[in-house]
């Protein structure tokens, strides 16, 4: 009875990897650097720091669960998820936590060969959001700097004109002088 166990306890261990690594907003954390220098070992950590909590605590509620990896994400991504997926992530680990303790290794088996596909199409999508060498709005900071300043006439007595509005409706207020 020992193998089987240590079986889905493998195996749990492969779907914390995949679960992880088909989440939308983790990947794009770590391909952006929010982790920084070295993100994707904290990613990789962060796969045996869930893993080790949910053998470690027995009967997690969701958002206990919620909890831990918005603290992970937090403390080492200085990310905030906001986007409803911390629910999900935390429902589909205690999914495969619960199969895993009722020994269902072929259904593990199948629950994490279909989060592996997701997982590659999730890393195609978040390579490709990240922003290409040379991208427009550096090209576009670049060309902001080139520009010669605007000539403020400073013969006309007087207070300076008030500012135009800025692009985004913005407008400078200054105090006047008495």
């Amino acid at each position: 009875m020992a193998a089987p166990r240590e079986e889905t306890r493998g195996l749990f261990g492969q779907g914390v990897r995949a679960v992880l690594g088909s989440w939308a907003a983790l990947q794009i954390a770590v391909e952006h650097g929010f982790g920084g220098a070295h993100g994707r070992e904290k990613a990789e950590w962060m796969v045996d720091a869930v893993e080790q909590y949910f053998h470690s605590n027995a009967a997690l509620e969701p958002d206990e669960v919620e909890d831990f990896l918005a603290e992970v994400l937090n403390n080492e991504f200085d990310t905030i998820i906001e986007d409803g997926s911390l629910a999900e992530v935390s429902q589909q680990l205690q999914s495969l936590f619960a199969r895993c303790q009722r020994g269902e290794g072929p259904a593990l088996t199948e629950a994490i060969a279909r989060l592996t596909q997701r997982q590659q199409e999730v890393g195609r999508a978040a390579t490709q959001a990240r922003p290409a060498e040379g991208s427009s709005s550096e090209e576009e900071e670049e060309e902001e700097e080139e520009r010669p300043e605007e000539v403020m006439d400073c013969s006309s007595p007087g207070p300076p004109p008030d500012p135009p509005p800025a692009e985004d409706g913005w407008t400078v207020v200054r105090k006047k002088k008495k």
